[in-house]
């Protein structure tokens, strides 16, 4: 196979993954020419990108976290963030439209759901009811 990556070409650059145990799978040719399965321990390009999408998340967390503090947003938007979902992401799991969530998302919509809501977006965040109200101390 012409231009294919054999097995001994399969990148092992360590980035995301550094335990030794895991590995990420890829395709590759081995000496018959047939493609296979082959472990790689990561690929720099690819390092590099995931390295700068975490920071933008860092940065979405660390801005949502000022509103909340602000009072302009509630702490479910940092839960929304912190699962890297959009307002219109969270009303699809949870089942309510877009503008009921948007409402939930400020302090006073926030304030004034109910339990079974609270348990909804607890379960969809993968997170209890208790925390859901909390945010962490995030420092720069």
């Amino acid at each position: 196979m012409e231009g294919a990556m054999k097995i001994s070409e399969v990148p092992q650059d360590r980035g995301m993954i550094v335990d030794d145990e895991l590995k990420e799978i890829c395709y590759a040719v081995d000496d018959d020419g047939s493609f296979v399965l082959a472990k790689s321990a990561g690929w720099d390009p690819k390092n590099v990108a995931n390295d700068q999408a975490w920071e933008l998340i860092k940065e979405q967390i660390l801005e949502t976290v000022d509103k909340i503090k602000t009072g302009k947003l509630s702490p479910l938007a940092y839960h929304m963030v912190r699962n890297q979902m959009g307002l219109g992401l969270l009303a699809k799991y949870v089942g309510y439209n877009r503008l009921r969530v948007w409402r939930h998302l400020k302090p006073a919509g926030f304030k004034r759901l109910k339990p079974d809501q609270l348990k909804r977006y607890a379960d969809i965040l993968n997170t209890d009811v208790a925390d859901l109200s909390m945010v962490p101390e995030i420092e720069d």
